[in-house]
């Protein structure tokens, strides 16, 4: 009589710990955008974002949107009106006015979206920004309050690395 035995691998069930289970922070156009949202993970590897850099009435305007429908906080922006980017220097998230770059969340159970402002913390840094092979990729890390519930969301260990149009 032969006994076999199976032993339920751990690696298996992938990485525990949310820091593992963002996607690394290439500069290629890996089509990857994650973060830690409240030390939760919100990966969207889908390579389908909406991602711009467009010169519009000679002012440069920048938006990147990563979609994660199993969670609440269901959409990340970031974006800027009328500002260039610049690499390898971090730059401040506020308002999403003119001259700005600025981090946005939207919730399922919440209407509406909310931005940065001046009093949060929030920065980006572009490691890579090529536009030649249309590549931008960051790091960022931000902070937003809804008003109306007082609950914070922090958006922290953000990377995305996507091809972008022109």
């Amino acid at each position: 009589m032969t006994f076999i035995s199976c032993k339920k691998d751990e690696d298996d069930a992938g990485p525990t710990d949310p820091i593992d289970q963002l996607p690394p922070a290439t500069q290629t156009g890996e089509g990857t955008f994650g973060c830690l949202v409240n030390g939760e993970p919100f990966v969207d590897n889908s390579g389908f974002f909406n991602c711009f850099y467009q010169l519009v009435d000679g002012e440069y305007y920048f938006g990147i949107g990563s979609d994660n429908e199993q969670a609440n906080l269901s959409q990340i922006i970031i974006g800027s009106n009328n500002s260039q980017i610049i690499t390898n220097t971090p730059i401040d998230l506020n308002e999403n006015t003119d001259m700005q770059f600025y981090g946005e969340i939207n919730l399922d159970d919440i209407s509406g979206d909310f931005i940065t402002t001046n009093l949060a913390d929030g920065t980006i840094v572009f490691t890579n920004f090529n536009t030649n092979s249309n590549i931008v990729s960051a790091l960022f890390e931000f902070t937003i309050q809804i008003p109306s519930t007082e609950e914070t969301f922090e958006i922290t260990e953000g990377r995305f690395d996507s091809f972008f149009t022109q």
